[in-house]
């Protein structure tokens, strides 16, 4: 993001908050962010039962020299509606002028990684792209031409990746708030996941579940499907059975040959993962169990 596109962010944060629904949340967060000289510019809630339910809530809110008072509110949510609290609440606040950090792995296929590139320059996406890692150098020109640094980490042959993703580690440790995994082609191991202490975002070139693993256009082709589609997605160490982010499709028809399926279905890729990483960035996603809500106001 530019300096004037952050400016515009000044002393304005996220508030997300999430837990078991009851009476009183909604005038507690509101009481709290007027007590500390703050007005609330958006506002989204979900809840997803009328009783005994889950609460979900997005606040952008703005309060004069922010960072400076971001302790306090902290604090004050922490004794309001945190976990030891009769709310058992759990929240997020998150400075808006401060974007996420953001990592990027690939391999050989570029139209993933090179539309967030390009989205992120025209400053379509509120991250700070620190770097790219693939287990190919066909990409480095292209990143490196974003201002990007690059970094190519050669993946190991057979089922043992410990080294290659050793090394993946060390260049993401303390440098990253998320992963993006754009057409990355290995398989992360549980270890990784659970090492790499950020959330790592996938796109699947399919409409899950179906269709799932290799060569999802071939068989869309011989099951003579009507639509495809793309699925973003958490990765947890189920294999594509992570959260949901965001889905779309495109339709087809008997006439598309497979690379006309490729075609449009790298077009519908892209879209859909630049809208999660950009929902992911912006604090609309709240994981819950292994679902997700969007809220989008």
């Amino acid at each position: 993001m530019s300096n004037h596109q952050l400016s515009a962010y000044a002393n304005q944060a996220t508030l997300v908050v999430h837990g078991p629904d009851q009476p009183g949340i909604v005038a507690e967060v509101s009481a709290l962010i007027a007590r500390h000289g703050g007005n609330i510019v958006s506002l989204d809630q979900y809840s997803d039962a009328h009783s005994d339910g889950e609460f979900f809530q997005r606040v952008v809110l703005h309060v004069p020299d922010f960072s400076a008072v971001m302790p306090a509110i902290r604090s004050d949510l922490e004794e309001t509606i945190g976990a030891r609290t009769r709310f058992g609440l759990k929240w997020a606040l998150n400075d808006r002028s401060v974007p996420k950090r953001l990592a990027i792995l690939s391999s050989k296929g570029d139209h993933c990684l090179l539309d967030l590139l390009w989205r992120h320059r025209r400053g379509e996406l509120p991250v700070s792209v620190q770097m790219v890692v693939s287990n190919h150098t066909v990409s480095a020109d292209d990143v490196r031409s974003f201002g990007i640094p690059f970094f190519h980490v050669p993946s190991q042959s057979g089922a043992d990746k410990s080294q290659s993703e050793a090394r993946i580690l060390e260049i993401l440790k303390g440098n990253v708030d998320f992963v993006v995994l754009a057409r990355y082609m290995q398989i992360l191991s549980d270890d990784f996941i659970h090492q790499v202490g950020v959330p790592v975002i996938n796109i699947h070139h399919s409409f899950l579940p179906a269709f799932i693993g290799a060569g999802p256009y071939k068989k869309a082709k011989d099951r003579g499907v009507k639509l495809i589609g793309a699925t973003a997605h958490y990765v947890t160490k189920d294999l594509d059975e992570g959260p949901i982010i965001e889905q779309d499709t495109v339709r087809v028809t008997h006439a598309d040959t497979v690379a006309d399926l490729e075609r449009r279905g790298a077009d519908v890729e892209r879209d859909v993962l630049s809208r999660a990483v950009r929902w992911h960035a912006q604090d609309r996603v709240i994981r819950s169990g292994n679902h997700t809500i969007v809220l989008h106001n």
